[in-house]
């Protein structure tokens, strides 16, 4: 059992938090709710977390940052490296953590334990019928926040040409991210949609080849 510790702003991770107990028996998730408002700058960020912030990290083996703010973000990554924890941040940038630039395109690195196996890049088996209609998506890998599941379930019956922008479209449906440019100047819709067709397109590769 991995053990995920989560520090939410505003409880602006509760999606996520939600869709991983559902989706992943394997992690047990802690969450720390950081309450605001908050000023641009926050002098003393350690002011708003609670007094066993470091009890919690070191009992901890992996760190979801949803605090969307830098000063708490810098506090909290200063106090996980104090611990040799990794921490994930989406959408933001940081050179000390890993921040993907949304969180279907999180890489599998072994460190990262159960939570990569479970979640980041998607990835799918696909059966298809042989007039060219997809029967079966299962999902091997995918988003945090359970867009993936929710794409992979809305295509079955559907003809590939269909399939392939439906699934793109029904993930920026489901997804959490906003539609404005992140920090990385790409629009986080926009690249949750395209790497689910990418992704749907390479299990259907598997399945001309086989």
């Amino acid at each position: 059992m991995q053990k995920v510790l989560v520090f939410q702003r505003d409880g602006l991770g509760g999606g996520k938090v939600k869709a991983i107990g559902e989706l992943a028996d394997d992690i047990e998730l802690k969450v720390v709710d950081v309450v605001g408002p908050f000023p641009p700058i926050i002098d003393s960020p350690e002011e708003n977390f609670p007094d066993n912030t470091d009890e919690l990290i070191e009992w901890s083996e992996l760190i979801l940052d949803h605090l969307y703010h830098p000063d708490l973000t810098a506090y909290l990554v200063d106090r996980a490296k104090a611990f040799g924890r990794d921490v994930i941040a989406s959408g933001r940038k940081h050179p000390e953590i890993l921040t993907p630039s949304t969180c279907c395109t999180l890489g599998k690195f072994d460190r990262l334990g159960a939570y990569a196996e479970h979640f980041g890049a998607p990835e799918f088996e696909v059966k298809v019928s042989d007039d060219g209609v997809v029967e079966e998506v299962k999902v091997l890998r995918g988003a945090p926040c359970g867009a993936t599941w929710e794409a992979a379930r809305s295509i079955v019956g559907m003809k590939l040409e269909e399939a392939l922008p439906r699934i793109g479209l029904s993930t920026q449906f489901n997804c959490f991210a906003k539609a404005n440019p992140n920090v990385f100047l790409t629009n986080p819709l926009h690249v949750a949609g395209e790497i689910h067709i990418s992704a749907l397109e390479k299990a259907l590769k598997k399945v001309q080849k086989g």
